[in-house]
């Protein structure tokens, strides 16, 4: 079975404006719950800016232990390729040394990698998008049924 959806434009008419995503979110989870045909409904974000959150220090060892955990969860996969390959206990052997090896080089790569940077970004962040406003819209064809929803 080939499901396909097509986004088309169509016209439509805002139907409410919120400051954020979540009122709207909840907006069209009421329609959806009441019935209301939602494929005709859009959130639209409007004025998006990135937010850098900044979540703590980055000091050297902190790099390499972050380097480390994303080097023994590498390992691990690694581990785990070629101990498919392999008959009876002797995989676990292949996974535990693979986390040993990509914990050390994953910690490796981290230190030095953040000490190549000679504090130039000292601080570690997470990069989101968010909107200064979220619209709801709903085709033009169902808007005075929409309308009883944000009332």
């Amino acid at each position: 079975m080939d499901i396909k959806h097509e986004v088309t434009r169509t016209e439509s008419s805002l139907l409410a404006s919120y400051p954020d995503y979540l009122d709207a979110q909840r907006l069209v989870d009421r329609m959806s719950d009441d019935g209301f045909p939602v494929e005709s409904v859009r959130i639209i974000g409007d004025g998006v800016r990135t937010v850098e959150q900044v979540t703590g220090r980055m000091t050297r060892g902190r790099a390499a232990v972050t380097g480390a955990a994303s080097g023994a969860w590498f390992g691990v996969f690694i581990g785990l390729l070629f101990g498919l390959f392999t008959a009876g206990q002797t995989w676990a052997w292949f996974v535990f040394i693979s986390l040993v090896v990509g914990a050390f080089w994953g910690a490796v790569f981290g230190f030095v990698a953040h000490w190549t940077t000679r504090g130039r970004r000292d601080f570690a962040s997470v990069m989101t998008l968010q909107a200064r406003r979220y619209e709801v819209h709903v085709d033009k064809e169902q808007a005075a049924r929409a309308a009883k929803y944000v009332l």
